[in-house]
């Protein structure tokens, strides 16, 4: 492929079959790392643990070609492709009393687009652009850090308590006894608004304290820390000035052919970084006056629950909000978010199929000129599982979806969605990003609509492939059919396209 700036539809070299190709070959390159597969539940997945004497040794070792066919702009490189590896080594101990853990990462990024980042509207053409921008526009860095380094501790009255550097996603405090439920929680539920980003390319940490207590069958967990750089950032050894506090109350429903779970969660986010200017619908010149502090509480419940059948097969809802307040800078924040979804795996053996439809709401801000910020604030979360296709996020976003999961035998899974999005309030941006990652960048993006709401329609499909001794491979693609927000700042081409080639290797 001819990496040039294109700059009419005759550069949009990539049609479906051509970005698969392209992915697939470059994931072949000689001299290239194999790496781990994307999840399609939140990290941590199952790692091969060995025994070095009393020491338990792990590690991994993931490799990621993208390739993108962004919206086409009158100028710039919207067409590429880039590799990526993360090799992670951990050793550590754990007994029913006490546990340790130390774990490396070594991280590179390798042929990044020199022009995937234009000024204005134009911004970054797909995360070619991002990694760009993020390491210094350098096309090719690696760098290495400290991953993890935890102790744990039991309590009394069934108390464990983590300290140090560790991943932590919302959500998965208590992991259900029903494999559907815990299926729904882990994919559904899940880092919504705080998580590891482990779709990145660095990912992130935690530097502070976890805190959980079961009582009788439910479960209180606290957690408070300060976030490491990484994400599109090479480097994720140091932490930022922002300060996350997190508790969480949960409760197991449990009935005859029936499984449920309730959580009920706060959140309060405090970032203390100097000269950053925040993203939001504000002219430019108030936002960079506006140096005071985000200070905002997020307070929200989610409920799943599952019913199996004797002949229809198994059906399951959930519902998940939230809203917040506080300080956004001189405004004062007042936002709400809320998810709905439905599914039924009907009994059909062999393919096993999961059919879902949901609606997803983030709320935008309708005045840029007062003193009220109405748009959903995100947080620092892993985008990723409910925004497959990584242009979009929950702020300021509408989202009506299907699903379709196949679980073929030998562990192989298809899944495909649909995705028809809009933004919320016109007034508003289209935003993107997941969360702060750098000391300097605000770690969201987001473009003006021109009066627009109708953002783009997405189907997608991915393949994960299971092998042996420890080897996986997942493949992915995407189409993305621009609507009108879209078409006000990429007339020149409105449809955009995004495939990868992953694989995996635990050893």
């Amino acid at each position: 492929m001819k990496r040039s700036v294109p700059s009419t539809k005759k550069g949009r070299l990539l049609g479906a079959a051509g970005i698969a190709a392209l992915a697939i070959s470059l994931s072949c390159w000689p001299g290239r790392a194999w790496g781990q597969a994307a999840p399609s539940k939140p990290e941590p997945t199952k790692t091969k643990i060995h025994k070095l004497g009393p020491f338990n040794i792990s590690a991994s070792w993931r490799f990621r070609t993208e390739a993108w066919d962004f919206f086409e702009p009158s100028t710039g490189q919207n067409v590429y492709a880039f590799e990526h590896s993360l090799l992670r080594i951990g050793i550590g101990q754990k007994t029913d009393a006490f546990e340790w853990l130390l774990e490396g990462a070594a991280d590179g990024i390798f042929d990044l687009p020199p022009a995937a980042v234009q000024p204005g509207r134009l911004g970054q053409l797909g995360l070619g652009g991002t990694y760009y921008a993020a390491n210094g526009s350098v096309r090719n860095t690696a760098s290495g850090f400290l991953k993890q380094a935890y102790v744990g501790f039991t309590l009394p009255q069934k108390g464990k308590v983590k300290l140090g550097r560790f991943t932590f996603l919302d959500g998965v405090e208590v992991q259900p006894k029903d494999k559907t439920l815990a299926t729904l929680v882990n994919t559904r539920i899940a880092q919504r608004l705080i998580g590891d980003f482990s779709f990145s390319a660095v990912q992130r940490s935690f530097d502070g304290a976890q805190l959980g207590f079961d009582i009788g069958n439910s479960n209180i967990t606290l957690f408070g820390a300060r976030p490491t750089e990484g994400v599109f950032q090479i480097r994720g050894m140091n932490e930022l000035d922002i300060n996350l506090f997190y508790g969480a109350f949960t409760v197991p429903v449990t009935m005859k052919n029936n499984a449920g779970e309730l959580r009920v969660f706060a959140i309060g986010y405090m970032d203390d970084r100097a000269g950053v200017v925040k993203t939001d619908n504000r002219p430019v010149a108030i936002r960079t006056a506006d140096t005071g502090q985000i200070r905002i509480g997020t307070y929200g419940a989610d409920y799943v629950h599952v019913l199996h059948t004797d002949h229809q097969g198994q059906f399951n809802f959930l519902l998940w909000g939230a809203f917040q307040n506080g300080g956004w800078g001189v405004q004062t924040q007042r936002a709400e978010a809320f998810v709905g979804e439905l599914g039924w795996q009907p009994p059909v053996h062999v393919i096993n199929p999961w059919f879902s439809a949901g609606y997803s709401y983030g709320s935008g801000d309708a005045n840029p000129n007062d003193t009220i910020h109405g748009t959903f604030f995100q947080i620092m979360p892993t985008p990723r599982p409910y925004d497959r296709f990584p242009f979009y996020n929950m702020m300021n976003n509408e989202d009506f979806y299907g699903s379709a999961v196949f679980r073929l035998p030998r562990s192989f899974s298809i899944r495909s969605e649909l995705h028809a999005l809009r933004l919320t309030n016109t007034q508003d941006l289209w935003y993107g990003g997941g969360g702060a990652f750098q000391p300097n960048t605000f770690g969201y993006t987001g473009r003006t609509s021109g009066g627009a709401r109708s953002l783009a329609n997405v189907w997608d499909v991915s393949l994960d492939v299971p092998l042996r001794y420890g080897f996986s491979v997942t493949t992915y693609y995407a189409h993305a059919w621009g609507k009108s927000v879209i078409a006000n700042i990429f007339p020149a081409g409105t449809n955009a396209q995004f495939g990868y080639v992953e694989t995996n290797f635990r050893f």
